[in-house]
């Protein structure tokens, strides 16, 4: 059965659009901004160019040098419906589902060229590029190995039809891992791969979505039935050591040092400890308001596309305490991200957003998980400050936190935190470096608490 992601688009995007108002509250995030009328189903950042798989509208290429106004530079129109794309130095990948794997030439960005294709019987969802070959995850066609050291000439040279829905393929050493739907996960030797064949598989019990693989071991998304862990040292006979169910529906995991990320749809962010793969333990949550279907991780910081609710940025500094310090509610639907430093890229669906998290990253430092008796905004250090102060306040009750700073006019000049926190108290370092010297006042609200302190920037 063809997945109905870009069909449903439609109905989300009219649905979103009416509450256009309150797609627009943010905390910590500023848009830089977006280039719209676009299908954005993924993204792909390279040098001052993103390369957007834009559904029906095939391959965009924005230049991104000058974030505040991005300009689509060239179009590349593709027979279907650009679903994901990998890009590999001169040249970008696209999953263009019913039409399989399409090569472009990006040399020049102005001037994309197709310069080859391989029309792949079944539904192209996912590419990943190795060496001298792409492999594409065909759906119900399973995996398909595409020489493309002449892309303008590219050659299936090998094949292995899985029994499920190859919905995503990992590809380590001398093997691919195909996260096949139905039908868990599918181990294929591809040391010939005029001749792939599977070695090993591990039918798992819900429907593999995607799979990380991280040494000996590969993490498979398992939709209804969370994480599962998979010894793979002896690819000829995986075992199933360890999984963890997790309350949603496990869409996508990303893997870092002892941790698992999941994107757990409607159950938000969920942080496996996999330090003993045979017994993997959720350390620590964060339940985003949206669905959860992408993590990336970078640091510490995991940002989540969370559906109807854009970007959220979580702190995983304690992975057992993880808090949101920052996010945008997008104006559409948020897929997939691409992370650049302090900058994000976003495939919302009707537009990809460029977004400065620099003021969310780094500034909100819980300082004491012990819970506080009271309510309170301490003064701040230094005073007076140039350019950047540190902000003290305490939270009793867990709930909504507002922290701003106005003018002595009573103009807002800055929204600093605007999000649930836990109980404890935190450190916001405030950066006044867009402010005049004078007189600032900042307000924390709490509940029914309220509290302001005076602060003055010298410069």
């Amino acid at each position: 059965m063809k997945p109905l992601r870009h069909l449903l688009f439609c109905f989300l995007f009219v649905l979103l659009s009416t509450n256009f108002a309150f797609a627009q509250d943010s905390s910590g995030v500023t848009c830089l901004g977006r280039f719209w009328h676009t299908n954005s189903q993924d993204v792909a950042v390279q040098g001052n160019y993103a390369y957007v798989a834009d559904g029906y509208s095939g391959l965009r290429i924005i230049s991104i040098s000058n974030p505040a106004n991005p300009q689509q530079v060239a179009i590349c129109n593709l027979p279907d419906y650009a679903y994901g794309v990998t890009v590999s130095g001169n040249y970008a990948y696209v999953a263009d589902e019913g039409s399989g794997l399409r090569i472009i030439n990006i040399s020049n960005p102005e001037n994309p060229q197709q310069v080859g294709f391989y029309d792949t019987p079944g539904f192209a969802y996912g590419v990943t590029v190795s060496g001298n070959y792409a492999y594409v995850a065909d759906y119900h066609y399973g995996l398909r190995i595409i020489n493309i050291s002449n892309p303008a000439n590219p050659q299936q040279v090998g094949f292995y039809d899985t029994p499920g829905y190859a919905c995503g393929v990992t590809v380590s050493g001398n093997y691919a891992y195909v996260a096949d739907g139905g039908s868990g996960l599918r181990i294929i030797n591809i040391s010939n791969p005029e001749n792939p064949h599977q070695v090993g598989f591990l039918d798992t019990p819900g429907f593999a979505r995607g799979v990380t693989v991280s040494g000996n071991y590969a993490y498979v998304a398992d939709d209804y039935s969370g994480l599962r862990i998979i010894n793979i040292s002896n690819p000829e006979n995986p075992q199933q050591i360890g999984f963890y169910d997790t309350p949603g529906y496990a869409y996508g995991v990303t893997v870092s040092g002892n941790y698992a990320y999941v994107a757990d749809r409607e159950s938000g962010l969920r942080i496996i400890d996999v330090s003993n793969p045979a017994s993997p333990q959720e350390v620590g949550s964060y339940d985003t308001p949206g669905y959860a279907f992408g993590v990336t991780v970078s640091g510490n910081y995991a940002y989540v596309a969370d559906g109807d609710h854009g970007l959220r940025i979580i702190n995983i500094a304690s992975r057992e305490h993880p808090y949101e310090v920052g996010f945008y509610n997008t104006p559409s639907y948020a897929y997939d991200c691409a992370v650049v430093g302090d900058t994000v890229y976003l495939a919302d669906g009707s537009n990809l957003g460029i977004y400065d998290c620099s003021q969310a990253l780094g500034v909100v430092d819980r300082v004491s998980e012990t819970v506080p008796t009271n309510f309170s905004l301490k003064p701040n250090y230094p005073n007076p400050f140039n350019a950047t102060t540190a902000i003290r306040y305490a939270i009793a009750k867990s709930g909504k936190v507002d922290l701003r700073v106005f003018d002595v006019a009573g103009k807002e000049v800055a929204k600093l935190v605007n999000f649930e926190q836990d109980p404890g108290e935190y450190t916001f370092t405030f950066d006044g470096k867009s402010l005049a010297t004078g007189t600032y006042f900042v307000r924390l609200t709490a509940g029914k608490f309220t509290q302001t302190q005076k602060i003055v920037l010298l410069k």
